[in-house]
C-alpha cells in the first residue's frame, strides 16, 4: 500500500501514480533535490505542476516580496512561498483538473553547506495541501539543521526529507507520531536534525504542537526542544543568540518551592557576568525521564509544569541529556556568552561522582572539562538532610576529587552560596 512504502523513490512514485494529487515544489538554497525525486521516480507529470529555484535575491524579492530584515532563510520566507505558490496553483489549474483533485505546494529555504564554510548549515521546510477538494489548506512546517560535511550530501538529506514530508501529510497527517517517524527514513542518524514542527489548519490546528515538539525528542529527531516564555517552541539558535544562560535542571513538580527561591537569588549574583546589556535567559531544563512514565507522556501534567514555568518568564528545555555536561554542550552550540547553573548539594554531589562519567575515554576529568568551559558557574546551595543543613564544605566526598573543587572555586566557576 502506498502508506506502507519506505523508499525515497517508492514514497515519491506513490504521490506520482495518485491522479488527484497536483503540486509545485520550489526550493530555494540547495538544489532542487526534493523535486529530482519526484521525476527520477517516473510519472511525475500527473503530479507537478511546477519546480522553481529563485535563487537571486532580486528574483526572490520580487516573486514573494522583499523582507523587512532581509532575511532569506527565514520562517517569514517560507510562509510567503507557500502562500504564494499555493495560490498560483489553484487559481491556474483548479478549472482543468478533475474535481476530485487536492493540491499542495512543497517549499524550503536553506542556508547549506557553500564554497566558504558557514558556521550553521539550517533550513526552513514546509507542505501546504488539501486533504479534501472543499477544505481549506493544512500546514506542516519545521526547521531542520544539517550536519553532513559537504554540500552534495546536505542536498541529498534535504530532498530525502522534503519527500518524507510530503508523502507523510498525504498517508499520515492523521497519526503525527507516525508521520515524524517517517521523517528521517532512509536518512542515517547524525545527518539531520529537526528541533520545530508545526501543524496548522482547520483539521492539524487542532494538534498541540507542544506535544508535538516532544515528540521531535522521543522520535530521536532533535536532542532537545526549548519553549519561550510565550509557550511557544523557539529555534534554539535564534533565542539563545548572544545571550547569557542562567539554568536550572529539575522536575519542578511542584514548580515552586526552595529551588526558585535558590534561583532568583543566583540571578542577581549572575548578572555583573552576562552579556552587555542583555538580562540572562532564565532556563528551566526538565530531561524526558522527569515526563515520561512507562514510555507514556501525562499531557496534562507536563502542560501544567511548562505552563507554570512560562507564565514566570522561564525558557523550558525538555532534554534526553542524562549527563549534565551535554546539556552545556547544547547552549554553546547556539551562544558563546556565560552560562551559570543554579544546583543544590545534593545535585552538585552527583556531578562529582566518578560513576556517573563511566563510558568516557577521561572519566571524570573529560566529563567536567565538557561541563566547565571558560564562562560557566555554578551556584551550589546548602540543603537540609535529616534536619541537618549541609553546605559545599561539607559535603560528603572521595577524597582525591577534592582538589578538582578547589581547583574550580579557586577559579570562581564553583561558587558556594552558604547564606541567601
Amino acid at each position: 500500500m502506498a502508506d506502507e512504502v519506505s523508499g525515497t523513490i517508492e514514497k515519491a512514485l506513490a504521490i506520482n501514480l495518485d491522479p488527484l494529487k497536483y503540486g509545485t515544489i520550489v526550493e530555494i538554497g540547495a538544489g532542487q533535490e526534493v523535486a529530482r525525486s519526484f521525476f527520477q521516480a517516473g510519472a511525475a507529470a500527473g503530479t507537478v505542476a511546477k519546480t522553481m529555484s529563485a535563487y537571486d535575491m532580486k528574483f526572490s524579492d520580487e516573486i514573494y516580496g522583499e523582507s523587512t530584515d532581509r532575511r532569506y532563510v527565514s520562517r517569514p520566507r517560507l510562509e510567503r512561498m507557500l502562500e504564494r505558490e499555493f495560490e498560483l496553483l489553484v487559481s491556474r489549474v483548479r478549472e482543468h483538473r478533475p474535481a476530485e483533485s487536492t493540491f499542495f505546494t512543497f517549499a524550503n529555504t536553506v542556508a547549506a553547506q557553500g564554497f566558504e564554510k558557514r558556521e550553521e548549515c539550517h533550513g526552513w521546510m514546509g507542505v501546504r495541501f488539501q486533504t479534501d477538494p472543499d477544505l481549506p489548506p493544512e500546514d506542516i512546517i519545521l526547521h531542520v539543521r544539517m550536519f553532513d560535511d559537504t554540500n552534495v550530501e546536505q542536498q541529498d538529506a534535504l530532498g530525502i526529507l522534503g519527500v518524507n514530508l510530503i508523502h507523510g501529510a498525504y498517508f499520515h497527517a492523521h497519526e503525527p507520531e507516525r508521520l515524524l517517524q517517517g521523517l528521517t527514513d532512509n536518512l542515517k542518524w547524525g545527518r539531520v536534525e529537526v528541533d520545530l514542527i508545526e501543524f496548522r489548519g482547520p483539521t492539524l490546528g487542532k494538534i498541540d504542537n507542544r506535544l508535538m515538539a516532544l515528540e521531535l525528542v522521543k522520535a530521536n529527531l532533535t536532542p532537545a526542544v526549548l519553549f519561550d516564555p510565550s509557550g511557544r517552541v523557539a529555534i534554539p539558535s535564534e533565542a539563545l543568540y548572544k545571550r547569557s544562560v542562567l539554568g536550572m535542571r529539575g522536575e519542578f513538580h511542584p514548580v515552586i518551592g526552595e529551588g526558585m527561591k535558590r534561583f532568583d537569588h543566583a540571578r542577581d549574583l549572575f548578572a555583573e557576568k552576562c552579556a552587555a546589556g542583555k538580562p540572562a535567559i532564565l532556563m528551566a531544563e526538565m530531561t524526558m525521564s522527569a515526563i515520561v512514565n512507562e514510555g507514556e507522556i501525562d499531557t496534562a501534567d507536563f502542560l501544567e509544569r511548562v505552563n507554570a514555568l512560562t507564565g514566570l518568564g522561564f525558557h523550558v528545555l525538555i532534554s534526553e541529556f542524562f549527563r549534565y555536561f551535554r546539556v552545556r554542550q547544547y547552549l554553546a552550540r547556539h551562544s558563546q556568552e556565560p552560562v551559570a547553573f543554579v544546583l543544590g548539594v545534593d545535585g552538585f554531589s552527583r556531578i562529582m561522582h566518578e560513576k556517573f562519567y563511566e563510558g568516557l575515554e577521561g572519566g571524570i576529568l573529560e566529563g567536567l572539562g565538557r561541563l566547565f568551559p571558560p564562562g560557566t558557574t555554578a551556584y551550589v546551595y546548602p540543603e537540609h538532610v535529616e534536619d541537618v543543613l549541609i553546605t559545599l564544605d561539607d559535603m560528603p566526598m572521595a577524597e582525591h576529587l577534592q582538589p578538582i573543587v578547589t581547583y574550580l572555586r579557586e577559579r570562581g566557576q564553583v561558587v558556594a552560596v552558604d547564606d541567601f
